[in-house]
């Protein structure tokens, strides 16, 4: 269990470090040039490349979930104990704080003065708008994250899919709230430049978590709803039974 929370320490740090840190390193060597379509590509192609690193480099040891939204929605789904939950959440929001202190580290207080790459929405999107656009954003990366996992999915592409999809979902959403799409990267960036004494609009954090975690127990029913079948009730079984038993020596 220690190694499986480190992993996931770990490999949301590299996602928040990588890819939100994308975020100021572009604003900084940008200057006062306008903020293009490229750069967004740019930024998503970073947030591509790290989770797709850290589903090879980690999905072995923890599943390299490093987002709160797709443990809850595989616990939803009866794929991950409820009883460890809890410390993975922990353990991602923890690395989202080490990443984004690393952030502030490697690029000094221009990065704090830029916004650290928080994620945040305008007054003029509004938090019903704000909390659409997580909430598809979301339920598109988790209902990926749940079809390549599937015991008929193409072996050795996990890494590659989700990678995609996340620069994929960041194109449209990102110009609308930043795409978080993950509870731990929307807090951890927050709390850091908060301690950095930047300014914060906590009312929209609320936004972001709930439509999040909604999300992704919303994309793992679906998915579960489609593909189904008598196999995978019987698998699921056995698998809920073990982890129950699993759980409770550990």
């Amino acid at each position: 269990m220690v190694q499986r929370l480190s992993a996931e320490v770990l490999g949301t740090a590299f996602l928040v470090f990588i890819g939100v840190g994308a975020v100021p390193a572009t604003l900084i060597l940008n200057g006062d040039a306008p903020f293009t379509m490229a750069d967004l590509g740019m930024i998503s192609f970073a947030f591509a490349t790290i989770v797709m690193a850290t589903v090879y480099a980690l999905g072995h040891v923890s599943g390299n979930h490093i987002n709160p939204a797709v443990t809850f929605g595989l616990a939803v789904t009866g794929l991950f104990p409820w009883s460890r939950v809890p410390a993975y959440w922990a353990a991602q929001v923890v690395g989202g704080i080490l990443g984004a202190g690393a952030i502030l580290g490697v690029l000094g207080s221009k990065a704090s003065a830029v916004g650290l790459g928080v994620a945040s929405y305008s007054a003029q999107v509004g938090a019903g708008q704000a909390f659409l656009a997580e909430f598809v954003g979301t339920f598109i990366l988790v209902f990926t994250i749940f079809g390549v996992i599937h015991r008929k999915a193409a072996a050795g592409f996990a890494g590659v899919a989700i990678g995609f999809v996340v620069f994929a979902v960041i194109i449209p959403v990102g110009p609308v709230t930043s795409a978080a799409i993950n509870p731990a990267r929307a807090l951890g960036p927050m709390l850091v430049q908060q301690l950095a004494g930047g300014t914060l609009t906590w009312a929209q954090l609320p936004v972001y978590l709930l439509a999040e975690l909604a999300a992704g127990a919303a994309a793992g029913l679906a998915y579960r709803a489609i593909s189904r079948t008598r196999v995978d009730r019987a698998a699921h079984q056995a698998l809920a039974e073990t982890a129950s038993e699993t759980a409770a020596r550990v």
